[in-house]
């Protein structure tokens, strides 16, 4: 059928409920709506589910969520899991819970027990409790820091990241699979519960998951010295962080927490902002008014789902608040967690890892080199250092000492297998005392990082390409780079290239061909003379195409004109084709 037939068979379907046959006749007669609507399936990527709520097969509503839930049920199944339940949370969004409760009903009807948090809760939350329930699988409603009309589904499997090979796949064939919305099954939930399949959850994990992260505490002497004279501000900008974070500051030894009063509590409409992301500067408007009442040493900010931070640090000499992008903030906390852990130990482990994604800075390299440690790198999503942590345990070999990726995401510790924004605030604060006690601010730690290992500097430009015509122009860039690779950027010389996709890192020089040695993505980098490189991806979230650069400055200012000038190039060169 075309989407004009869809459209038309879901107003007559008794299947479909009254009030999605009312959102679809308010639409009777706008062309466009109707396609965008019905032109295709919102697709269960490897990411889940992601897309506007709304009545439609490409839009997110209790049907195509029941639809994900029932093909994850049919996987988990065939696998012969089902004794192990999954674990479910949901964020501050609308419909979060309505979808969350879908999603278990779903389970529950094919016999798979679903343990449900009774509240909203931190993404990294649900990725512990994956692994402390022993359940095979976990979904999480959230869309992250996208705008108020989206939500998500995402998956977990039972090591507690997002999926991956090969279970993203067989998951993805097991939806694909259905063709017709009434074979998903449901349930009621006070028959659920009765038959022992739907288990509500909540303090008992809260409380597992505090001890966990207060486990990662180096310095418990730095906090009890100058904890007490350090000022933070907070802001959960509407969503799941406010009670965890505010919790493990309090408990760890942080009296002065103050949380911005009109964001504090959870609002699916995120009314302060236009756009709930620690990335933009717009979400901290309100926080950095506070920060200059407070005279605070650090602000903070955690999206949504509470996986991901954001952070301005004051900077004692001009008295400034200065933003510390992620691959900054994931920098200045590798290199503690790192050199501090060498300091109490007197040693690091031979088997030592620091991961990175592909996009993340390539100071993460030097931050390597210089501790002596490995630099594992990843394709982009958080889920593949989660894979290597996984690789770690099965093998025998391996010690996670840190993970980081250039979109604010980190972790400390393996109790988690996503990023974890509410243990990243931990560690930044304890880092704070720690270096308050050598007569330093995060600012001044971070200039000696750059004194140590260079002036690095990253950026990442996203377009915009919304709907089918957008997806097109997208395919279309990315084809047309990878048919003809530029040689050049500006005066940067490419030196090779790599083509996830194809699977080849090609050396311009000798035209000597190699692979990639990670799955095949569809992600072109290219590296240049004097460090410079360029990577160009489509976002697998968000209707963008992604490119993000780096460069390597003699100082802040050198750094910030070579950025500038690379960023204009990258640009006219996307312009241009």
């Amino acid at each position: 059928m075309d989407y004009k037939e869809l459209y038309e068979a879901w107003l007559a379907d008794p299947y479909f409920d009254e009030e999605t046959k009312k959102e679809l006749e308010s639409i009777k007669g706008d062309e466009n709506e109707i396609k965008e609507r019905f032109y295709t399936e919102l697709e269960f990527g490897t990411a889940g589910l992601r897309g506007i709520i709304g009545a439609g097969i490409n839009r997110m509503n209790v049907y195509t969520v029941r639809k994900a839930t029932q093909g994850l049920a049919n996987y988990i199944n065939k696998q012969g899991k089902a004794s192990q339940g999954v674990a479910i949370a949901f964020d501050s969004r609308r419909m979060s819970p309505e979808f969350a409760d879908v999603a278990a009903l779903c389970l529950a009807a094919n016999g798979i027990k679903a343990y449900v948090f009774e509240s909203l809760r931190p993404t990294p939350e649900l990725s512990y409790a994956v692994r402390k329930l022993s359940c095979i699988a976990g979904i999480n409603i959230t869309a992250s820091h996208n705008p108020p009309e989206y939500n998500g589904y995402k998956v977990y499997w039972e090591d507690g990241a997002q999926i991956t090979p090969p279970h993203d796949s067989g998951i993805m064939d097991e939806v694909k699979a259905i063709t017709d919305f009434s074979v998903c099954k449901t349930m009621e939930k006070e028959e659920a519960k009765k038959q022992g399949l739907y288990e509500v959850i909540g303090a008992a994990i809260d409380d597992a998951y505090m001890e966990e992260l207060k486990k990662q505490v180096i310095h418990w002497d730095s906090i009890k010295e100058v904890g007490k004279d350090i000022t933070i501000v907070y802001t959960p900008l509407h969503g799941t962080g406010n009670i965890p974070a505010r919790r493990v500051l309090k408990e760890i030894g942080f009296d002065h927490v103050y949380v911005v009063p009109e964001q504090e509590l959870p609002d699916g409409e995120f009314p302060t902002v236009s756009y709930p992301n620690p990335e933009a500067k717009e979400a901290f408007a309100l926080a950095l008014s506070l920060a200059k009442e407070k005279n605070a040493d650090l602000v903070l900010a955690t999206d949504p789902d509470a996986d991901r931070l954001g952070v301005y640090v004051k900077d004692t000499k001009s008295g400034e608040y200065i933003c510390l992008t992620g691959n900054m903030s994931g920098c200045l906390l590798a290199d503690y967690e790192i050199s501090q852990r060498k300091e109490m130990d007197g040693k690091l482990p031979e088997d030592g890892a620091l991961i990175k994604t592909i996009v993340t800075s390539n100071m993460a390299d030097a931050i390597a080199k210089y501790y002596g440690v490995n630099l594992i790198e990843v394709l982009t999503g958080f889920k593949f250092i989660g894979q290597q942590i996984l690789g770690f345990e099965t093998k025998g070999t391996g010690t996670y000492l840190f993970g980081f990726e250039e979109s604010y995401g980190c972790l400390i510790g393996t109790h988690a297998r996503d990023k974890d924004a509410i243990v990243a605030t931990m560690a930044l604060c304890e880092a704070a005392a720690y270096y308050k006690t050598k007569g330093k601010t995060l600012w001044d730690a971070m200039i000696d990082m750059y004194e140590r290992y260079g002036y690095y500097k990253d950026n990442v430009v996203s377009i915009e390409k919304k709907g089918m015509e957008g997806l097109a122009e997208i395919k279309r860039i990315m084809d047309t780079l990878r048919e003809k690779m530029p040689e050049s950027f500006g005066s940067y010389k490419v030196v090779s290239t790599r083509d996830y996709q194809k699977d080849i890192i090609k050396d311009l020089a000798t035209g000597e061909e190699k692979p990639t040695g990670l799955p095949k993505s569809n992600v072109l980098y290219f590296d240049m003379t004097d460090n410079v490189w360029l990577c160009v991806r489509p976002s697998g979230t968000e209707p963008k195409i992604k490119l993000y650069y780096g460069v390597v400055g003699t100082s802040l200012e050198d750094a910030e004109k070579k950025s500038e000038e690379l960023g204009k190039i990258v640009k006219d060169m996307l312009n241009s084709l």
